[in-house]
């Protein structure tokens, strides 16, 4: 399978492929990338050996290379990304009057050009509803304007050995009809959960103990003055159910190395982590005594592995220099690799999509 990864972040798709390839035996070879992020792209680099590979780097600039452009290696899945800022519920929700939403217009430049026989993008839950379901309507009428059969669901990370509830909506568009299927997140989770786990690659895990580490640095610490603004209830016109130790992981985001409340991010105490989850303190504490117990954040190593990432993903991008901040946002910004390898094992496993 030559697989062309756009808006590549740290390489989601990819990882997922190469799990592909050591579980099913499909060669996976990748003949190039797009990531305008710098720190970004190191971090894909100290994880991948890209060499021969083409870097795209910004995909608007690239694709005005005429020369570049015209001259990508043939690729048959074309996979992406796109930015999700602006479909976002968190977000102003300008779809494609902001220049991110037109990046989808930028994959079916490449689309048009090179007509790859499967697509597979990914976005943000709230993308089928944005302006009243027009935009995604737009979306899938671009794609079967290139000829293509479109299908879509939301699938949740949660159900394929991450836990963290993260829901997402994924796009799978194929040029040949090879017979009637279902592409839905209930058929694709019966047919992962039919797998054995010991015969899959793919990192794994239960609850957010199994990711959590016993020991870390004191700086990934709450200080004594931040604790009470992270476990108040709100103010004014916020008022939400400020809460720790959740078993399964709130939806990481691309700020969590910002502080924000308990209802929002992923925070930890000591006591709940050192007795394997069996000691939750927030069960029998008051605000005011939870305040008083080390409390702690994600690492960028906890934060990627609930990611389905490697466990030395992080480091590797360390090691180059990577900033914690960046790693953060990096980690928030990138598709769940159990949840598209759990897709592709699908379609593969049922001969919907092959070389």
């Amino acid at each position: 399978m030559r697989h062309l990864e756009l808006f590549a972040g740290v390489g989601g798709f990819r990882t997922a492929m190469d799990h592909i390839q050591q579980d099913l035996g499909v060669i996976n070879e990748t003949v190039g990338f797009s990531e305008i992020d710098a720190k970004a792209s190191a971090t894909y680099k100290a994880n991948y050996n890209t060499a021969g590979e083409i870097e795209m780097g910004d995909i608007v600039s690239f694709i005005n290379d005429k020369g570049r452009f015209n001259n990508l290696p043939q690729f048959n899945l074309l996979s992406g990304g796109f930015p999700c800022q602006t479909f976002s519920m968190m977000g102003k929700q300008e779809g494609f009057n902001e220049d991110r939403g037109q990046m989808f217009f930028r994959i079916m430049d490449i689309v048009h050009k090179y007509s790859p026989n499967f697509i597979l993008l990914e976005n943000v839950k709230n993308l089928m509803n944005h302006d009243k379901k027009r935009t995604y309507k737009r979306i899938k009428q671009e794609l079967e304007a290139e000829h293509y059969i479109v299908h879509e669901d939301i699938f949740n990370s949660n159900s394929f050995g991450l836990p963290q509830k993260r829901n997402r909506v994924l796009v799978f568009a194929r040029k040949a009809k090879y017979g009637d299927f279902d592409f839905s997140y209930e058929t694709v989770k019966r047919h992962f959960d039919s797998l054995n786990p010991h015969d899959l690659s793919i990192c794994q895990y239960n609850t957010v103990i199994d990711v959590l580490a016993q020991e870390v640095e004191g700086k990934y610490y709450l200080s004594d003055r931040i604790k009470p603004t992270i476990l108040s209830n709100g103010s004014g016109n916020f008022v939400s159910n400020s809460d720790i130790d959740q078993m399964v992981a709130r939806p990481l985001t691309a700020s969590m190395h910002k502080m924000h409340r308990a209802c929002q991010d992923n925070y930890y105490s000591d006591i709940f982590i050192h007795s394997h989850g069996e000691d939750r303190p927030s069960d029998y504490m008051t605000k005011e005594e939870l305040a008083v117990i080390p409390i702690r954040k994600l690492t960028p190593q906890e934060a990627f592995m609930l990611q389905g990432f490697p466990r030395d993903f992080a480091l590797n991008a360390q090691r180059e220099g990577v900033a914690n901040g960046s790693l953060y946002k990096q980690a928030g910004n990138a598709v769940s690799v159990n949840t598209i390898y759990a897709i592709l094992h699908y379609l593969i496993h049922s001969r919907i999509m092959f070389e």
